[in-house]
């Protein structure tokens, strides 16, 4: 039986000690082309429309796990998203304490429409902070 350190003989009596590595490589490159496929799937954002205010100043951020939207409804008023998908208040609430215990440096990413009137947006802002979220990113478009 052959075992890690196993070694063979070729047809003359000496011993092959050659690892194969193309297995390895076949391996490698499939995993590569599948990871290459499917990220782009994975960080893409669903497709929330939100009209971001531009700023000169903008920088690239991370994607967080707490990501808060604040979309302006059509027949007026706001709707707010959490990590993608429609929230309220209770809903809010009850989702950050727990991304807290498993990330306590938890930082929230916030977006809102320019047309989104700006003491909702402060009131998100003090909603989240009270549930122990200290930090903050407001995402912008980059003015060019």
């Amino acid at each position: 039986m052959a075992g890690a350190g196993a070694s063979y003989q070729d047809e003359d009596g000496g011993v092959i000690s050659d690892i194969n590595v193309t297995p390895l490589v076949d391996i490698t490159l499939v995993l590569l082309i599948i990871f290459m496929v499917t990220t782009p799937l994975i960080m893409s954002n669903p497709a929330l429309k939100v009209d971001l205010p531009k700023a000169a100043s903008g920088d690239e951020t991370e994607k967080s796990i707490l990501s808060l939207t604040l979309q302006r409804a059509p027949g007026g008023g706001t709707v707010l998203y959490l990590n993608s998908h429609r929230a309220d208040e209770p809903r809010l609430r009850a989702v950050v304490p727990a991304l807290l215990r498993e990330n306590p440096k938890l930082e929230a990413i916030l977006e809102a429409d320019q047309g989104v009137p700006y003491g909702e947006v402060i009131h998100l802002v003090d909603l989240v902070k009270g549930l122990g979220v200290h930090r903050f990113a407001l995402s912008t478009e980059r003015s060019d």
